[in-house]
C-alpha cells in the first residue's frame, strides 16, 4: 500500500481474468494436492455447511447491511456486494494459517472450504450481476445453473485427471516431463472449464485431488521431492505477490472516490466486515452443535469430524477476505446493456478494497496471537 502511494508509481490496471488465471489454478491445485483426503471426506459436512450454506447466508446478510446503510443502494446491487464478499480465500486462508501448527483437521476444514466457495459466490454473482443488468432471477434456472457448474467443473476435472494420469505413466523415467505437466495441467483444467462456462475452480481442485492420490500410490520419491520443493517456491512467490497487487490497488480506486466519501465508505466497510465476521461465528459455533448433538444421537457421524470450541474460533477468525473478492469487484462490468454505467461500480471496489484489506490487516495479522493464546488455554 505504501509503494502504490508513491508519486512516481504508474497507476497498476488489474485485469481480473489475467489474475484470476494466473494465481487460482496453481494456489487451488497446490492446496487440494497437499490436502488429506481422509480427512476431507471426515469432514465434508462441515466443509459443504461452509462452503455452499454459509456463502449464501453471508451473500444475504452483506445485502441486507448494504441496502439500509449506503445511500443509493438498490436490493440486486446490494447482492452483487454480498456475493462478492460471501465467500473466504484460498490464498489468505491457506497462506497464513500455514506455519502455526495448527491440528490437521483445522487445516482440512479451513482448505476445504476454501477450495469450494469460491464456486458458490461466482454462482450468486453471475445471477446478482444479471438482476443489476435486469435480467429476471428464476429459482429453478438459477438452482440449476448451480448445480450445472459444480457437475460440469468436477466431471472435466477428473476427466482431465485420468488423462494426466495417463500421460504421467508414459513418461514415468523423465522427471523434468512429469513436472512440466503438473505445472501446466491447472491452467489447462482451468481455462478448459471456463470455456465451457462451468466451474475452473472445482476442476482444478479435483484434478488435484486425483493426482494427490496417484502421487501417493505411483509416484517415485526422488519425483515427489522435487515435485514438492519446486511448488513450494511456486507458491511462496505468487502468495507474496498477490498481497502485493492488493496494496497497489488500493491508491488507484481512491483516486476515483470523491474526498466526502472516502470516510462514510470506509465505516460501511467496517460494519460489513464486522457483519460478515459475526455471521462465520454464529454459523460455525452451530455446526460444533449439531455435529456434537448428531453424534449424541446415534446419528451417522464420524467421532472424526466432530470439533471443539477452540477449533471453532480458529475456522471462524480465519475466515478472511482476499484476491478472489478483489478480482471479482475488478470485473464488474463498466457498463450495462442500454450502455448506460454501472450504477456504483466504484463504490462497491472500494467497499471491496477496504473489507479485503480490514480482514487481513485485522484477523490476519492476529490470527498467529490468537492461534497461541488458545493453544496455551
Amino acid at each position: 500500500m505504501a509503494i502504490g502511494f508513491v508519486p512516481a508509481m504508474p497507476a497498476i490496471d488489474i485485469n481480473p481474468e489475467i489474475i484470476m488465471l494466473l494465481f487460482l489454478p496453481p494456489l487451488l491445485y497446490d492446496a487440494a494436492f497437499n490436502i488429506s483426503f481422509q480427512e476431507f471426506k471426515s469432514n465434508l459436512n462441515t466443509i459443504g455447511t461452509l462452503a455452499i450454506g454459509l456463502v449464501f447466508i453471508t451473500t444475504a446478510g452483506i445485502a441486507a447491511v448494504a441496502y439500509y446503510l449506503i445511500p443509493g443502494m438498490t436490493w440486486p446491487l446490494a447482492f452483487v456486494l454480498g456475493s462478492i464478499l460471501s465467500a473466504t480465500d484460498a490464498v489468505a486462508a491457506i497462506g497464513i494459517t500455514k506455519g502455526l501448527g495448527l491440528p490437521h483437521k483445522t487445516v482440512t476444514i479451513l482448505e476445504g472450504e476454501s477450495l469450494v466457495n469460491d464456486a458458490s459466490a461466482l454462482v450468486a454473482y453471475r445471477f446478482a450481476v444479471a438482476a443489476v443488468t435486469g435480467t429476471a432471477f428464476v429459482t429453478w434456472k438459477a438452482a440449476l445453473q448451480f448445480l450445472i457448474v459444480l457437475g460440469g467443473g468436477f466431471l472435466i476435472g477428473a476427466i482431465l485427471a485420468r488423462l494426466l494420469g495417463f500421460v504421467i505413466r508414459l513418461f514415468r523415467t523423465n522427471d523434468m516431463v512429469i513436472i512440466s505437466l503438473m505445472l501446466l495441467m491447472p491452467f489447462v483444467t482451468y481455462l478448459l472449464a471456463e470455456h465451457f462456462q462451468v466451474s475452473g475452480v472445482i476442476a482444478v481442485v479435483v484434478l488435484g485431488l486425483g493426482m494427490a492420490r496417484l502421487s501417493r500410490a505411483k509416484f517415485p520419491n526422488g519425483i515427489k521431492e522435487q515435485s514438492r520443493h519446486f511448488w513450494e517456491v511456486i507458491i511462496f512467490l505468487l502468495n507474496g505477490l498477490i498481497f502485493l497487487l492488493i496494496g497497489l490497488e488500493f491508491p488507484v480506486i481512491l483516486k476515483k472516490m470523491q474526498a466526502v466519501e472516502v470516510w462514510p465508505y470506509t465505516g460501511y466497510a467496517v460494519l460489513i466486515t464486522l457483519t460478515a465476521l459475526l455471521i462465520r461465528l454464529v454459523r460455525v459455533y452451530l455446526q460444533q452443535f449439531n455435529l456434537q448433538r448428531a453424534f449424541k444421537g446415534k446419528r451417522p457421524i464420524s467421532e472424526d469430524a466432530l470439533f471443539d470450541s477452540r477449533t471453532s474460533f480458529i475456522i471462524t477468525w480465519s475466515g478472511m477476505r482476499g484476491i478472489v473478492s478483489l478480482a471479482i469487484a475488478i470485473g464488474l462490468p463498466v457498463a450495462l446493456d442500454d450502455g448506460s454505467q454501472f450504477p456504483l461500480r466504484n463504490e462497491l471496489i472500494f467497499i471491496t478494497i477496504a473489507v479485503v484489506l480490514l480482514s487481513l490487516l485485522g484477523q490476519g495479522l492476529s490470527l498467529p496471537w490468537v492461534v497461541r493464546k488458545l493453544n496455551k488455554s
